[in-house]
């Protein structure tokens, strides 16, 4: 059975003064704390969800250790979470820490900080065996010429033979992002970004947003799954919007070179169109992936503009709605269908009034001609029939109330050719 371990008293040591002060040691991490079902032991031994996030290590050479031999560290950083996996090297302090429920202050526990650089990977650190580090606790100078000596290993395009964990797959294709100066880097293990950068004219490596503007113009950059490159994997790579599969691009003065699906302006007045999205470098925001949803599960979906808003496509614009679809324009608007040349296009017709008074004219006109069939010889006044006169004065009166809506029938908002 696993025993609950909280310390090692000899990882610090005493001063002139006879007083504790910590000393920084590494160790091999054997098993993360995550969930309570991965190994359900090991997370009721270690305090159950007070323990996840911790570890259990042993010393950095310690390739094969069972996880019985190890002991337990807690994660130094409260509200960044970086969680090793196993066979990565970790640094180790010696700090106090208050048991809940107790309210007891343990002096000897440890925090680990995240996965040492080894590699220089945001991918992963592992070593597959105890290369270039000992089994003995070092002491702080030790530590120092051991990093300035580096460990001798180089990377390879081929994923190494070693144990990451249960789910976790080694990629050969993982690369580490190109940063500039200035530049805050926040990476994933998969090809995920997130960068607080800047314009960098005249950078000697090239990246795609400081063809124009000055240098220090804010940009920010959030980028899930690199594209595909044919580098090294070890070669720095700069985000693509054309290729990284998703991305949001918050911008101040950047041109973004991003090639949208649709870019056809038809509906706009010549010389009122909006500028092409390469070529826009104000303030912006650019979202682009294979599919975008917005969804408000509760209340609406606001899209305000103080210029106009655009819906361009490929293919179609569709709207549906359970229960009506309203537009609204104000006193001087005009709502435009099949063209945008004002005053050109022709009004159109409010169907219902316009029809009704139609079919009405229609009977009417129907009528008169079935009484012309019966009477086809008509030729004087004295053998005009009753019948025949009332239809006529009916006719008058439908075609004259016709003659007097005909500016009624037309709408004031809504244009069409």
């Amino acid at each position: 059975m696993i025993k609950r371990r909280t310390g090692i008293s000899s990882f610090s040591h005493r001063d002139g003064n006879g007083a504790n002060t910590p000393q920084m040691i590494k160790g091999r991490v054997r098993f993360t704390i995550l969930d309570d079902v991965t190994n359900p032991e090991i997370f009721k031994t270690y305090g159950e969800w007070e323990s996840i996030g911790s570890i259990l290590f042993c010393p950095a050479a310690g390739y094969d250790v069972s996880l019985d031999a190890c002991v337990l560290a807690k994660p130094l950083f409260p509200n960044f979470k970086a969680y090793p996996l196993i066979n990565e090297i970790v640094y180790i302090l010696e700090f106090p820490s208050y048991t809940q429920g107790t309210g007891e202050i343990n002096n000897n526990t440890l925090y680990y900080f995240q996965p040492i650089n080894l590699f220089n990977s945001n991918h992963h650190n592992a070593l597959p065996n105890g290369l270039g580090l000992d089994d003995d606790l070092p002491n702080t100078n030790a530590s120092y010429a051991e990093t300035e000596l580096g460990l001798n290993y180089e990377p390879t395009n081929k994923p190494a033979e070693i144990n990451l964990g249960n789910t976790f797959i080694e990629k050969d294709n993982i690369r580490p992002i190109q940063a500039f100066e200035g530049d805050i880097i926040h990476e994933g293990r998969w090809g995920q970004s997130l960068r607080f950068g800047s314009t960098v004219n005249n950078s000697n490596v090239f990246n795609p947003w400081s063809n124009l503007g000055t240098n220090g113009s804010p940009i920010t950059i959030l980028r899930n799954d690199q594209h595909n490159s044919k580098l090294d994997p070890w070669i720095p790579q700069v985000e693509n919007i054309n290729l990284d599969r998703s991305s949001i691009y918050l911008t101040s003065t950047q041109q973004i070179p991003i090639e949208v699906a649709s870019k056809k302006y038809k509906s706009y007045e010549k010389g009122l169109e909006p500028k092409s999205p390469n070529l826009y470098s104000d303030s912006q925001i650019i979202l682009n992936s294979g599919r975008l949803l917005f969804n408000s599960y509760n209340d609406n979906i606001l899209l305000s503009s103080n210029d106009s808003i655009n819906l361009n496509a490929q293919e179609t614009v569709n709207v549906d709605a359970e229960e009506g679809f309203s537009v609204s324009v104000g006193k001087q608007g005009e709502v435009l269908l099949g063209s945008n040349d004002f005053g050109v296009v022709e009004p159109v017709i409010l169907g219902d009034k316009f029809l009704a008074d139609i079919e009405n004219l229609a009977n009417i006109l129907v009528d008169l001609g079935n009484n012309f069939e019966l009477n086809p010889m008509l030729t004087t006044d004295e053998l005009a029939n009753a019948s025949l006169l009332n239809i006529g004065g009916e006719l008058k009166q439908s075609a004259q109330n016709v003659l007097n809506n005909i500016e009624n029938y037309k709408s004031k908002v809504t244009f069409s050719k």
